[in-house]
């Protein structure tokens, strides 16, 4: 008789808020970061008002970026070796504090340009450590089978958090002042801090830390380097963050310059990418397979996305292929760390997403200045093409790779799978009916062949 094998269930769009720690961690951020899209919508347009200059608001923006490109890898091995929720601590108190001094000068008047760099270099230290302990801590507050789905709703907590914090700071900076930004930023990391501190130690996750050894940097690098599903992605998001995930320059100019409008139109521009983006990440989360290859559709649609937002005519048009760009960038972002965390082990998960903040954020000072100039000297428009054209060859480019992971991977599984299957419906093998008292027969006995030449003695005996 056949038996039927189990399948595991099916998670839901929001299986992973189920675990009562990433339910705190997934609302903390969720406040967290809509007051950092205040910060950062805020901070733009003071560049913008100290200097009037496209590339010096790459710069700031560079600036910022510039520690995670090169100390990026230590911050991983950081997470990798000590806990990550007592590093949140820290990091996120640091960040609250930075953004209060930032308010404090900008109310005052007293900001200056060099200021704002001296700002984001200090934050740009703590998020050095912050990124890799706060992606690789995901995978300490759900069990395996939901770690896919926690870490699409991370990217939606971050795109709901864009769609709410942009409109609110464009609106808070047009009718109260730039100063308040920073200030209700600063405030918003106590919702971090306290979703830390309520956290269940017990329901934790974690893996085994890693001991102080040399040459565990290198290991990181070395073990990346042989794994293709670690590779091509990586290789993807550094081109594509280098080019297209500048959006914090680009659309300032194209909201400014190409449409002649202000820091409101700036925020609306970014929340309607964000409400595409929530959009694109409760379908991302309710998908139960993942393959590789999809990585490079996604890099294709979105790279098609940016260039028509590019080409818009009118600001309406824009806000409609924003929605679109918004889709592409959490169905790109969330996949690609999804893949990371998965294709990973836990001994080297923190330095993977390291080197995913380097390919993905740490790449914003060579990017940067590049699109900030690129927008100055040849229109904002040119902006976003500088983007999406490189993130739609990428995508195209990488596909045949990435299906070859798929196929590679599908072959591994197989075997394991049918064996299994072929085992669970095989029919129960016949059993031999069991001897009924003294009436049986003996089983036969087996003769055994003996090699030729002369007989045993007792056969000669027997004989003579």
């Amino acid at each position: 008789m056949a038996v039927e094998v189990a399948r595991p269930a099916r998670p839901g769009m929001f299986s992973s808020l189920s675990s009562r720690n990433y339910r705190l961690f997934f609302w903390g951020q969720l406040v967290s970061i809509c007051g950092t899209w205040m910060q950062t919508v805020a901070q733009s347009f003071l560049v913008l008002d100290l200097t009037g200059s496209g590339t010096e608001l790459g710069l700031a923006t560079a600036v910022r970026f510039l520690p995670i490109f090169i100390f990026g890898p230590w911050g991983g091995l950081v997470a990798d070796r000590l806990d990550k929720r007592r590093i949140l601590f820290v990091t996120q108190t640091l960040s609250g504090l930075l953004a209060l001094a930032f308010g404090l000068l900008v109310g005052t008047h007293a900001i200056r340009m060099w200021m704002v760099y001296l700002l984001a270099l200090a934050l740009g230290f703590v998020n050095v450590f912050d990124n890799p302990a706060r992606q690789s801590l995901i995978s300490e507050l759900v069990p395996p089978e939901l770690v896919r789905n926690a870490v699409t709703l991370n990217s939606v907590t971050v795109n709901m958090a864009r769609v709410f914090g942009a409109a609110a700071g464009g609106v808070i900076a047009s009718a109260l002042g730039l100063a308040l930004c920073f200030d209700l930023n600063g405030v918003s990391f106590a919702a971090v801090v306290l979703s830390l501190a309520l956290m269940s130690a017990d329901q934790m996750l974690r893996g085994k830390r890693q001991q102080r050894e040399r040459g565990q940097i290198r290991a990181g690098l070395a073990y990346v380097r042989t794994e293709p599903e670690l590779l091509v992605p990586l290789l993807m998001v550094a081109i594509i963050g280098t080019l297209a995930w500048e959006f914090q320059i680009s659309l300032p100019l194209v909201a400014s310059r190409t449409f002649h409008g202000g820091v409101a139109t700036y925020g609306a521009m970014t929340s309607v990418m964000g409400a595409g983006a929530v959009a694109g990440g409760l379908i991302t989360a309710a998908r139960n397979r993942i393959r590789r290859r999809g990585l490079a559709i996604s890099a294709i649609g979105w790279g098609i996305a940016i260039t028509a937002a590019a080409l818009a005519p009118n600001l309406p048009a824009e806000y409609a292929a924003m929605v679109f760009v918004g889709y592409g960038s959490i169905s790109f972002n969330s996949l690609a760390k999804t893949v990371l965390q998965l294709s990973s082990s836990p001994a080297m998960r923190g330095r993977v997403m390291a080197l995913w903040a380097v390919a993905w954020l740490g790449s914003t000072p060579v990017g940067g200045p590049i699109v900030g100039w690129v927008g100055e000297e040849l229109g904002a428009r040119w902006s976003l093409i500088i983007g999406g054209v490189p993130t739609l060859v990428v995508g195209i480019v990488a596909y045949p790779v990435l299906a070859r992971v798929d196929r590679r991977r599908a072959d591994r599984q197989a075997p394991a799978g049918d064996a299994a299957i072929r085992q669970a419906e095989l029919p129960d093998p016949p059993h031999p009916p069991e001897p009924q008292g003294t009436l049986a027969c003996p089983p036969p006995e087996i003769s055994v062949a003996r090699p030729r030449g002369r007989p045993p003695e007792s056969s000669r005996r027997w004989r003579r």
